[in-house]
């Protein structure tokens, strides 16, 4: 359904004040392919600065990318018109991480959710208020929310009004970036019931942005692992975190809570720090760091291959 072949996104960084004089690049993501189908969810996981957020942007075309293809329903986005640009925008809508800061404190609540709403749609303004009323009642708020400020909501339920605003354009693919990681936890499992019903019932499609990879486990049905800009695992949810193949995998969900109080793993602790993405390291980027480097990572980059039947992965070890 939507699908990205070798994304690249460099940020050219300038000498100074000095205008046009690029000194360098920062490589935010660096040849990343990955594909969602009909109904599935990808959760994107990774530490900070992995490049999970900046593929997000690519994929709302907030960026566009230095290099590689964005194909949607198996056309190129790069041939799509005005008219073909505005269906992709309706069809693939956005859950931000914080619900503070994503919804204007001076709009009412009817506004903000009927924005994404293409101007001159048709539609009369009782028919625009309906599907308003219609899809609050969806995410579980009252017809009579429309008429309130973000202020007057706690943190969940302004959430659920970021993922009204997302659902009311008829949605085929929803981008969630963080969509709890500034909630309570006694919120969390809420909003993530929430989003797994809503995908039962509307056919959605999700990318799961997350640095929690409990709630990652939960929602998603496929799992991509980012370090510096590149992917280096993909493969089923429950595969990856069972049996993990990158050494970076490992030690990420080392340090995840365990699934049980009395369940017991051995941490992975890694040192040194992740690599400035202006000069990443040569060879495998993980090298480093990783606690199983061999000479031929310090020099060669890995290839992507497939270990198992859907299990991908960048590493020597294979």
């Amino acid at each position: 359904m939507l699908q990205g072949i070798g994304l690249t996104k460099y940020y050219p960084v300038t000498a100074g004040f000095t205008v046009g004089r690029v000194r360098g690049f920062i490589k935010a993501v660096d040849g990343v392919s990955v594909q969602v189908a009909e109904g599935e969810t990808l959760g994107i996981v990774g530490e900070s600065g992995s490049g999970k957020t900046t593929l997000a942007k690519l994929f709302l075309l907030l960026e566009r990318p230095t290099a590689g293809s964005l194909l949607f329903g198996g056309m190129d986005i790069r041939a799509f018109g005005r008219d073909d640009l505005a269906r992709y925008r309706r069809s693939v809508q956005a859950v931000f991480q914080d619900p503070y800061s994503s919804l204007n404190p001076r709009m009412r609540v009817e506004h903000i959710v009927a924005e994404p709403l293409p101007p001159g749609n048709g539609a009369s303004r009782a028919a625009t208020r309906e599907r308003v009323a219609d899809v609050l009642q969806l995410v579980g708020l009252t017809r009579q929310s429309a008429a309130l400020y973000p202020h007057e909501f706690s943190g969940g339920q302004r959430q659920r009004i970021a993922i009204a605003r997302a659902l009311v354009t008829y949605p085929k693919f929803i981008i969630l970036d963080e969509p709890v990681s500034a909630l309570d936890v006694s919120i969390r499992a809420q909003i993530l019931n929430l989003l797994k019903r809503l995908q039962e019932t509307l056919g959605l499609s999700y990318i799961m942005i997350s640095h929690d990879l409990g709630a990652a486990r939960y929602l998603a049905t496929r799992l991509a692992v980012m370090y510096a800009g590149k992917l280096v695992e993909t493969g089923e949810c429950d595969a990856v975190y069972t049996a993990p193949l990158h050494p970076y995998t490992e030690a990420l969900l080392s340090a995840a809570l365990p699934l049980h109080p009395s369940a017991r793993r051995q941490r992975i602790v890694l040192t040194g720090e992740v690599p400035n993405p202006m000069s990443p390291p040569a060879g495998c980027r993980f090298h480093p760091r990783c606690p199983r480097v061999m000479p031929q990572c310090r020099t060669e980059e890995p290839e992507w291959k497939e270990i198992k039947p859907g299990r991908f992965t960048a590493c020597h070890l294979y």
